[in-house]
């Protein structure tokens, strides 16, 4: 009886047809939510997919891509920026995921060998049964490890402890069951044999990845801070946290003046470094590594690599850039404020009658894609610096995180959220923070 098995292999299309179809395939990927939460990897991916078909993967160099994909200058350091590498790995392990996800209903794939800008196409191609083929012979299952070897390699690397990581179950390939020749069923048997011991490890693996999902649920329950941090940390192995500097300014009210970026050595004051404490120790928890920067010698291109927490707020100019589109905000005039865009009557801004030490404090508090970076943005700030180690004792309370999680709602994890806090402060120390107004959009 004729019966033909589909292997997957490399494909150049020669016609307009191929290309179309290979074109309607791209878009499919595109769409997808690995991609389309994004800009940065579809723009590559789009980018090095219709070079190739056109004819012109020679000029698919990382210096070419980050001038015509990331718009960087023609004179760029590739050794200092690696955008390129960096967007490169993302899309070939997202394209490893998004066809993990979909099986076998692809007839065309795009992937992205390691250490390549060049991608490849494979192909369903149809064996005949009595084709010589080492994989039947030998009875073990066809892969394509092309594809995937080198992204499953990247998935094993420790992500953030969250809910929906479970270790990697590795299962050995099943060896053929070999029965005896039977004049009635001929080859079908130990066919039908295989392909049940497929199946019977196919539910073990199901149930074991059910079980310790279960298990971790049960063991660690998944609290609002989890869930507030979670897009942020998602596929990040470093987190930027670029902090406000300053110096001594003895005729200021704050007795400090921000560090600009000729200062060779700025500092932070105690409740700064107690904010970048509290930061850094929750990253390490969530298994994500912490760079320190300071704001003044801190690119936009370093903010475009990475999810970044900016400490601070008017010590930190980054703060005051990329919050100043959302609807609560920082403003200098006539008083360092922190206003509501909606309802030009609101505003927060310390008690000037009152000693600095003695003033309470306000802060915001932000967790949003940013379209300037695209990439995740957290911002814990105060219109002083109790304001700013307040908003990093919410952001890593489970208790104080929760109160902001009921009322934000269900889709606290998904939504951008911006929060104005209260802080008291006596004596020069930050007090409990309270909740004045949330933003989620």
């Amino acid at each position: 009886m004729a019966r033909s098995s589909a292997t997957r292999d490399s494909w150049h299309p020669q016609t307009q047809e191929d290309r179309d179809a290979i074109l309607r395939e791209l878009r499919e990927v595109l769409t997808s939510p690995h991609f389309s939460n994004s800009k940065r990897y579809p723009a590559l991916l789009q980018y090095i997919v219709e070079n190739t078909l056109a004819g012109k993967s020679d000029l698919l160099k990382e210096r070419t891509l980050g001038v015509e994909v990331f718009d960087r200058p023609p004179t760029y350091d590739t050794n200092a920026d690696t955008v390129v590498r960096y967007t490169a790995g993302e899309v070939r392990k997202r394209l490893s995921l998004y066809y993990l996800e979909r099986g076998g209903r692809s007839s065309i794939r795009i992937s992205l060998p390691p250490g390549s800008y060049i991608p490849e196409f494979l192909q369903d191609q149809e064996d005949p049964e009595g084709a010589e083929d080492n994989s039947h012979a030998s009875g073990t299952p066809i892969s394509d490890t092309r594809l995937y070897a080198e992204p499953l390699a990247e998935m094993r690397k420790p992500y953030l402890n969250s809910l929906s990581t479970v270790p990697l179950v590795t299962l050995r390939p099943v060896p053929a069951v070999v029965a005896a020749p039977s004049q009635t069923s001929g080859k079908s048997k130990p066919s039908r044999l295989r392909l049940l011991w497929l199946a019977l490890a196919a539910v073990l693996v199901v149930a074991a990845i059910a079980g310790l999902k279960w298990k971790y649920r049960t063991v660690h329950p998944q609290t609002a801070v989890d869930e507030f941090w979670e897009p942020v940390l998602h596929d990040q192995r470093t987190v930027l946290i670029c902090t406000g500097s300053v110096v001594f300014a003895p005729d200021r009210v704050s007795g400090t003046l921000t560090a600009g970026k000729d200062i060779e050595y700025p500092f932070v004051s105690m409740e700064g470094a107690s904010a970048i404490s509290l930061v850094s120790g929750l990253l390490q928890s969530f298994g994500a590594a912490a760079q320190l920067k300071s704001a003044g010698a801190t690119p936009l291109t370093e903010l475009r690599e990475h999810s970044s927490i900016l400490l601070g707020g008017f010590n930190n100019q980054w703060t005051l850039r990329l919050t100043e589109p959302l609807r609560f905000h920082f403003v200098a005039d006539p008083a360092e404020s922190i206003v509501d865009q909606l309802h030009s009557q609101a505003r927060w801004t310390r008690d000037p009658s009152l000693p600095y030490s003695s003033a309470g404090d306000y802060a915001l508090l932000a967790r949003y894609r940013d379209t300037t970076t695209d990439s995740w943005v957290v911002a814990l700030a105060g219109v002083g610096r109790n304001g700013t180690e307040a908003a990093a004792e919410f952001a890593t309370s489970p208790h104080y995180m929760q109160l902001l999680r009921d009322q934000v709602g269900s889709s606290f994890s998904n939504q951008n959220i911006e929060a104005v806090l209260k802080v008291s402060v006596i004596d020069g120390k930050t007090g409990a923070p309270s909740i004045l107004a949330v933003h989620a959009w």
